[in-house]
């Protein structure tokens, strides 16, 4: 093959990545009516997930605690990543997303989403439709920022390079993708997600320890020296600074077996009835890929209307799809499109334009909205479900996908709430480092697990939190019980922080050996009890003892003061069993 056959061959197949930047709190902002123009930060577990240009500008950074970040921009509009906006933010930013890939694909059809924010497509066709890539990359910047986005536009040999040089606003040279990432941080391996699995940053943060400052140091690595230190994610890491990537945007089929579609009938107009479709879909979807020893990476998402022509999606993923993240991925897709025909629906129509009547032939239907009447999913691309790691003990994942489906059964007739996951979280008790999360949502914990809590119960936890026996209290509510020393004299908390007698029995249940008091004082501020008065601990401090019973139970038990959380006596309550 001669150098110019070469060249030719190698601009066929480069990519042209558009992103916008920060679009996670762009799209918080814009859902919520607040301007661009604002500092806005979007947080996952207390610390700062994404944040605008603005909130930069004022010192705000990625990682950054709340406390910092608002003491730094005191002006600061904050969001969390769930809770906020009547819904979660990724489903807004999929949402918010549709009307910007809409434009786009009407300017260069064939375009491929790999998140809300970044959009891929082969630069063959815009390149050959309005002369160079340059040029195209000035149209697809000016479509977008017309409506008040920011774009940037990269273009490389390799999608994985693309989208480096999207976050750089690069076009790479053909043949250059190597030299333009040698140039590159070593940090910039792990800025996305879609090219850096979870673990990416910590890989990032042992290489700087070990002085390799740019991808171009890893790349001059040995691959197989790499791949013995750091495994399967550092062999992908020395891939991209080389400048190679796993795959381009292809075209390529699969058997059309693997497609599922679905009729909707009625039509669906509600994005709350979408979405508990989109649910059992991707679980049906997943169980066809695993009977075929599939698994997908890429995804057409087609849905048809009760009017107009059929609309076509297609998501990509770094890694392959789980049933959960096609069904995000689904439900994004079609609260999009359910909002965008609502929207038009609305606007008045314009002067001198034809009125559809009003009788049994109109397509319309709802509140004159076009209903969705079939949705099919379709696989572009696929890798042998062997590559995937299942269970320790051999677990193929039939019992999951059971169980997934069993769990949003029970969601669909009881709601959201009825079917609950513990992440752990941060906090002092054994029941605040605790989240009880939604099955199928995010696994995001109320506070940072990570960070130090003073005062918190040593390990090992409790194994069993919720004692009250069913039907003797609400959810959550502890168990109250008697300790008592050998005299039968109840044992209580001392102004010092001491018990005012050695405890003997818990209830009916004789104690062998303890451990503690650990005091915490969350409301310090309240005005204290003298120290000479010992009958109990001042209001707001409490504590935990451990202790281990003669029929071999050891409970974790808690004082509770007078007038503190539980608005009357001091007592001892039950808050958990260990095991």
């Amino acid at each position: 093959m001669t150098p110019a056959e070469q060249a030719r061959q190698g601009a066929d197949r480069r990519t042209l990545v558009l992103w916008c930047p920060d679009w996670p709190a762009v799209a918080a902002a814009r859902q919520a009516g607040v301007p661009s123009s604002e500092p806005v930060a979007v947080f996952r577990a207390n610390r700062v997930m994404v944040c605008t240009a603005a909130a930069r500008h004022e010192g705000v950074r990625i990682g950054m605690r709340r406390r910092e970040a608002q003491s730094r921009c005191p002006g600061l509009v904050v969001f969390a990543l769930t809770g906020d906006l009547g819904g979660d933010l990724p489903g807004v930013a999929g949402r918010m997303f549709e009307p910007i890939a809409t434009a786009v694909e009407q300017l260069v059809p064939g375009i491929e989403i790999l998140r809300p924010g970044l959009v891929a497509v082969a630069a063959r066709g815009p390149r050959r439709y309005f002369g160079d890539e340059q040029r195209a990359a000035e149209r697809i910047v000016d479509v977008v920022e017309a409506l008040d986005v920011e774009a940037r536009i990269g273009v490389a040999d390799e999608l994985e390079v693309a989208v480096l040089a999207a976050r750089q606003q690069r076009i790479v040279p053909v043949g250059g993708d190597r030299a333009f990432c040698a140039a590159l941080p070593i940090v910039e391996l792990a800025r996305e997600e879609v090219l850096a699995p979870a673990g990416r940053s910590d890989l990032v943060n042992l290489l700087q320890r070990l002085g390799i400052r740019t991808a171009g140091d890893l790349a001059a690595l040995p691959a197989e020296r790499v791949a013995t230190r750091f495994g399967r994610d550092g062999v992908a890491a020395h891939r991209l600074a080389s400048g190679q990537g796993d795959r381009g945007v292809s075209r390529r089929l699969l058997p059309t077996d693997l497609t599922l579609e679905q009729e909707c009938d009625p039509p669906l107009h509600r994005v709350d009835t979408a979405a508990f479709l989109a649910r059992a879909l991707a679980e049906r979807f997943h169980a066809g890929l695993a009977a075929a020893g599939l698994a997908c990476s890429r995804l057409t998402i087609t849905a048809h209307f009760t009017h107009g022509p059929p609309a076509h999606r297609t998501w990509r993923a770094a890694r392959p799809l789980t049933a959960a993240a096609t069904a995000d991925r689904l439900r994004w897709q079609l609260d999009g499109w359910l909002t965008a025909r609502a929207v038009q629906a609305a606007r008045p129509p314009k002067p001198g334009a034809a009125v559809v009547p009003a009788d049994d032939a109109t397509p319309w239907d709802g509140d004159g909205v076009s209903g969705i009447t079939a949705l099919v999913l379709e696989p572009v691309e696929a890798i042998d479900a062997g590559r995937i790691q299942y269970g320790l003990w051999g677990s193929d994942g039939d019992d999951d996908h059971r169980a997934g489906w069993a769990f949003a059964r029970i969601q669909g007739l009881l709601g959201p709430q009825s079917v609950l996951t513990p992440v752990l979280s941060g906090g002092r008790t054994a029941r605040d480092r605790v989240t009880m999360v939604s099955w199928g949502d995010e696994r995001v914990p109320a506070r940072d697990p990570d960070a130090p809590w003073p005062g918190a119960l040593p390990a090992p936890s409790p194994v069993v939190l919720d004692v009250v026996p069913s039907g003797a209290g609400r959810p959550g509510a502890r168990l109250p019980v008697t300790l008592t020393d050998a005299g039968d004299a109840p044992v209580v908390l001392t102004g010092r922080g001491r018990l005012t007698a050695e405890p003997a029995a818990v209830g009916e249940r004789e104690i062998v050996a303890w451990a503690g008091p650990w005091l915490f004082d969350e409301r310090w501020w309240e005005a204290a009890v003298p120290v000479h008065q010992l009958v109990a601990a001042p209001a707001g401090c409490a504590a935990r003892i451990q202790v281990l019973c003669a029929d071999g139970s050891a409970l974790l038990l808690g004082f509770l003061p007078a007038d503190g959380p539980t608005r009357g006596a001091a007592r001892w309550v039950l808050e958990g069993v260990y095991d």
